[in-house]
């Protein structure tokens, strides 16, 4: 009986220890049981922290290297339409879709800009009053068939500009031209601009192109076909209607302007007591570089003999110093 007991007890403590044993071997050997239960332990306390309005929040961004459009001003006036046959478009450039009227503006101003830096010879512009959109001019014809010409004209602009088509270029007064519709007096524009491409196309083109197709006669798909056909077929009678056309213009450049803008371009007939002082002015701005040119006083030595007029001529017994 005795021997039973001390067996019984030995078995128990076997059991007792290999159980231990076991316990203390699978936390040696599984160490990311360990990391897990940590981790369980750390994300309770963090979720315990983010209850209790203790846990951190990153700093905000600081928005100083962000680029932002400034605000637009309530009391400004965008562009406005003028009242053209330019059927109104939406730009599709939607960077600029809140600062469009605004954007618009300065491009066209930047335009004029460049349009005033070229000097267009024999070509002249002017805003209207009413709108940026529509630009009055007036082209001078110096020589060639169409010499003595004057031809006023408006240019459209489209209200999505710089994005859209190319501008449009009409005449007051159809002119007898194989580029010209004899109807509504509009130019061929997208013959030299069949995609107006934005950064890279201007309007001072526009008017450079308007200019030199009275110089250089384009007959390809022509607005006006008899136009075209008499320059290639017969240049005598061709001539005639452009001179008829020449003076069909000039004898209505006295006329006042169709549209009441201030801005418009008009003539009137010579007057002295109104013309003569600003064409002092005019020639007086003009030979202002010469007077002063004359009025230099150049220093240095002549090496021309006074009376003579051989250069380099001087006394051989002068002195040198």
């Amino acid at each position: 009986m005795t021997s039973n007991k001390y067996i019984c007890e030995d078995l128990k403590l076997r059991k007792k220890l290999k159980c231990t044993f076991g316990l203390v071997v699978v936390q040696v050997m599984n160490p990311f049981w360990s990391m897990s239960t940590s981790s369980a332990r750390k994300k309770s306390d963090s979720e315990e922290r983010s209850a209790s309005g203790e846990q951190k929040t990153s700093p905000p961004r600081s928005s100083a290297t962000k680029k932002q459009l400034p605000s637009i001003p309530k009391n400004a006036i965008p562009v406005t339409k003028p009242i053209s046959p330019i059927t109104s478009t939406q730009s599709t450039n939607g960077t600029h879709a809140s600062y469009g009227p605004f954007y618009l503006e300065y491009s066209l101003l930047a335009e004029f800009t460049l349009v005033v830096k070229q000097k267009l010879p024999g070509v002249y512009i002017q805003p209207s009053y009413g709108s940026a959109l529509m630009w009055f001019g007036v082209i001078f014809i110096r020589h060639g068939l169409y010499q003595d010409g004057v031809f006023k004209f408006t240019i459209y602009i489209p209200d999505n500009y710089p994005d859209g088509d190319c501008p449009r270029l009409i005449f007051d007064i159809p002119v007898f031209h194989p580029l010209v519709d004899p109807t509504t007096g509009e130019l061929d524009v997208k013959r030299a601009f069949t995609k107006w491409r934005r950064n890279h196309n201007h309007i001072w083109q526009v008017l450079m192109y308007a200019r030199r197709v009275f110089y250089k006669i384009d007959t390809v798909n022509p607005l006006n076909p008899e136009a075209a056909v008499l320059y290639e077929k017969d240049i005598h009678l061709f001539k005639g209607k452009v001179i008829d056309s020449v003076k069909l213009c000039n004898s209505h450049l006295f006329d006042q302007p169709t549209m009441d803008d201030p801005y418009a371009i008009s003539f009137s007939p010579w007057n002295p007591a109104v013309h003569e002082e600003a064409r002092e002015k005019m020639l007086s701005q003009k030979r202002k570089p010469e007077d002063q040119m004359k009025s230099m006083h150049v220093s240095g030595l002549s090496w021309v003999k006074p009376g003579s007029t051989q250069p380099f001529s001087k006394d051989e017994n002068t002195a040198q110093t």
